[in-house]
């Protein structure tokens, strides 16, 4: 979808309205209060809790049982759909005048309208930098970021900065073991080289389209922190599998002039 900051299309009726009391000062926030603190002390104000929808249809894919293939069409479908919901989320902050977006999460949604429907949600805590300082990606969109408050701090300590997250997906099919295999290889310790080879292949599509997001942001991309691997068969059968790649690209903070990496301190959690 291509991004336009003024664009207020695709956002829910109310939407203008809950983000006009935003800018009266009121902000809304999924932070929890440490994450609060930790946004704070990085600088950054939180100005309102921003949200991107999009309900989308997949399309119908022939599958060959016996071919360790991608299904294209579902993986453009499920790419796209998420896509929409981050464009109308970032849109969302451009309203309220947002630097950025920390803690954004990436949901998925069925409902009993269909089987081939389904809703993907992008939420986040929308937020300014105290000092007026722009901290957007390079090409002008306000920055997202799926780190907690706490490793967003962290981040800045080192002096880097997030620019956007980026994802890659594959959905692929897994071919069916024939009767005569299934039967040679029973009782057998032995590697089921068919099932090893596709979702190989599977997760180094994902992953490979997740790296192709963050070169095209900018040069300046360092590499991709808090990267995540997510396996889901969204009711699409057992032998349907997507891999969803998701990480927070970053680049050196220009703002950060000599800065100084704080100690590591150990800390014992003694909650678990």
């Amino acid at each position: 979808m291509a991004y336009d900051p003024t664009s207020t299309e695709g956002l829910a009726a109310h939407a203008s309205e809950r983000l006009a009391m935003n800018t009266r000062g009121l902000f809304t926030s999924d932070l929890s209060v440490n994450e609060y603190l930790c946004v704070e002390k990085a600088g950054f104000d939180p100005v309102g809790l921003v949200v991107g929808s999009s309900i989308y249809h997949t399309g119908y894919q022939f599958q060959n049982i016996r071919r360790n293939e991608e299904l294209t069409v579902l993986s453009q479908a499920m790419y796209q759909a998420r896509d929409l919901a981050m464009t109308r989320m970032e849109e969302e902050a451009d309203q309220i005048g947002a630097d950025g977006i920390v803690g954004v999460r990436l949901d998925v949604g069925r409902y009993e309208w269909g089987p081939d429907m389904t809703e993907f949600i992008a939420i986040g805590t929308a937020v300014r930098h105290k000092e007026g300082k722009l901290h957007r990606a390079p090409n002008g969109r306000p920055f997202t970021s799926d780190l907690s408050g706490q490793d967003f701090w962290t981040l800045m300590q080192t002096g880097k900065r997030p620019v956007g997250m980026v994802m890659g997906n594959c959905v692929y099919h897994v071919a069916h073991r024939g009767v005569m295999q299934t039967m040679k290889q029973a009782g057998k310790n032995v590697e089921l080289e068919q099932y090893t080879q596709a979702l190989y292949d599977a997760r180094e599509l994902a992953m490979e389209r997740m790296q192709s997001e963050a070169e095209q942001i900018g040069d300046g991309v360092l590499g991709i922190v808090e990267v995540k691997l997510h396996e889901n068969s969204h009711g699409w059968g057992s032998h349907v599998i997507e891999f969803f790649a998701l990480g927070t690209a970053v680049v050196p903070n220009e703002h950060a002039a000599d800065q100084q990496l704080p100690e590591i301190t150990p800390v014992l959690d003694i909650n678990d």
